[in-house]
């Protein structure tokens, strides 16, 4: 079941991240299906550790940008409300010293008022390297 109320392209969404964290660090959405979206991320000296293996902080920014996106996305447009952030937590599973890793958002509880979002991160041979979940309070805008 298609849960994205707004109609908008990869390419749109993409636009959408110019001179934001998800620029910096370059992420990158690559696929949205009815129910989920996924973003890729370079594992590299944007994201690195001083160990040289991808930051933790690092993957919970791609989790919360993927879940923020997603509860926006699951707004009307004419919505009246803006999604914010609440609770996040993450566990890191793997380290990733290069190349790419791939975000996945799906849905725990799409609500009125509040959004829960499982995000799942890997690496480029789809081993876990991080799971997460974010709160997001949808909240009328001020």
């Amino acid at each position: 079941m298609k849960i994205w109320k707004r109609d908008i392209t990869i390419a749109a969404l993409n636009a959408g991240t110019k001179d934001t964290l998800m620029e910096t660090l370059g992420m990158s959405v690559t696929q949205m299906g009815d129910d989920f979206i996924e973003v890729t991320m370079p594992v590299d000296h944007r994201t690195h550790q001083p160990y040289g293996l991808l930051h933790g902080g690092a993957s919970v920014a791609l989790a919360e940008s993927l879940g923020s996106l997603a509860s926006m996305l699951a707004l009307a447009p004419e919505d009246d409300r803006w999604c914010v952030g609440i609770e996040i937590n993450a566990n890191h599973i793997r380290s990733v010293t290069s190349g790419t890793v791939v975000g996945t958002v799906k849905p725990i509880h799409v609500g009125n008022s509040l959004h829960v979002w499982e995000i799942q991160i890997v690496d480029e041979r789809k081993k876990l390297v991080c799971i997460s979940r974010l709160t997001v309070s949808v909240v009328p805008k001020r």
